[in-house]
């Protein structure tokens, strides 16, 4: 990683541990947390109030994101979801609700004061099917071919290697998964340089890809379908997108030869409900703790 690129992850880090703590600090005032983002085009008001009410009022307050993925998302009972830069898990608590218990929703933050404040959130909702890693969503601590549907809400731009992203979202999606992500993305028409005028990296302005470079960065990645929809406009010729695309499934990828399903942990559907061990003398866990798979749940 470049010094420049490691000093723009460096600036998102130390906000969003701002952010946090900020959460955290009005969680103990009388009155609860005020929202991080008061903005019409960032923030906890871009969720419905029925999805907003029944949320710890930490997880509403520490919302920075410039859409609701969950809402488009489209989730299903049983499903796996995982949150690229979960915050203080709004979306992750949505999500959980929307797989129900037979599915399980993952949250992936590189803050180590967000990863406290989600894991706060998620025990005052009760929420049993959730699970956060901490990571950085280049290099995504999960096996591939695990997640049926990956979302993400207003993150990817902040990236400084978005083909990096693409690719692991890529990687951990099963044949036939999809991502449901809201970010903002650029008109066409745009510079890089124009786009910095209208707003710095952080802020989730000057990171942002154009229309046309997000779904080439998918397509190059391997995903098919892609719709990037406007959403609502953030800045001249910035807008809040609804970024949706699928992992194709293919005869190869759809049906597993022996030597993958070693690789995953010595276990037939890793990490789900129906996973079983390749070996019948073993059980799985036995599999797992002697491959050494890092996917132990």
């Amino acid at each position: 990683m470049s010094e420049q690129s490691t000093d723009l992850r460096e600036t998102v880090r130390r906000r969003y541990t701002a952010a946090a703590a900020k959460v955290a600090e009005g969680g103990t005032a009388c009155c609860g947390p005020e929202p991080v983002e008061v903005d019409e085009n960032f923030g906890s008001t871009l969720y419905a109030a029925d999805d907003r009410d029944t949320l710890p009022a930490e997880a509403v307050a520490a919302s920075l994101g410039c859409g609701n993925p969950t809402a488009v998302a489209e989730l299903r009972e049983g499903e796996r979801v995982l949150d690229l830069g979960s915050g203080g898990g709004i979306d992750v608590l949505l999500s959980a609700r929307r797989v129900g218990p037979t599915g399980r929703a993952y949250g992936l933050d590189m803050t180590d004061e967000m990863l406290q404040l989600a894991l706060a959130n998620a025990a005052k909702a009760g929420a049993a099917n959730v699970e956060f890693l901490k990571g950085t969503i280049e290099a995504v601590p999960l096996p591939a071919n695990t997640i049926d549907v990956v979302i993400s809400n207003c993150v990817i731009n902040l990236s400084t290697d978005k083909p990096a992203v693409f690719a692991e979202t890529f990687r951990v999606l099963k044949p036939g998964g999809r991502i449901g992500v809201s970010d903002v993305v650029a008109d066409d028409t745009l510079t890089p340089d124009q786009r910095a005028e209208r707003g710095d990296h952080v802020g989730c302005i000057a990171g942002a890809l154009s229309f046309a470079e997000y779904r080439a960065g998918l397509e190059a990645a391997g995903f098919t379908d892609v719709e990037i929809t406007p959403a609502h406009p953030v800045a001249d010729g910035m807008h809040s997108a609804i970024v949706r695309a699928t992992k194709p499934v293919t005869a190869e990828s759809a049906t597993p030869t022996a030597e993958s399903r070693d690789a995953c942990c010595g276990v037939d559907s890793c990490c789900t409900p129906a996973e079983t061990s390749v070996d019948p003398a073993v059980t799985v866990s036995e599999a797992k703790a002697a491959s050494g798979c890092g996917c132990q749940n």
